[in-house]
């Protein structure tokens, strides 16, 4: 469950500073969805900061499904 611990917002912080685009948002059962496009150590470094999240997280698990890009431009948070 995500509640009060800006992961979200650290997320696109963390994105925007490594040069990955795409998004973040809260799912309706409390986990946290994410796209990530960018190059290859950028991304897998965006997979390892999402194992710890930011320091108030609590982290159960991380699921990795590959896709091909769609062409994302920047990295936000959506609802």
């Amino acid at each position: 469950m995500v509640q009060g611990v800006f992961f979200r917002a650290s997320c696109v912080e963390r994105a925007r500073t490594l040069g990955v685009a795409g998004w973040v948002r809260n799912s309706l059962d409390g986990r946290v969805e994410a796209e990530f496009e960018g190059e290859p150590d950028a991304v897998a470094a965006m997979l390892a900061w999402c194992s710890e999240g930011p320091p108030a997280a609590r982290v159960v698990g991380v699921e990795v499904r590959d896709e091909p890009p769609i062409g994302e431009h920047e990295f936000r948070a959506t609802r």
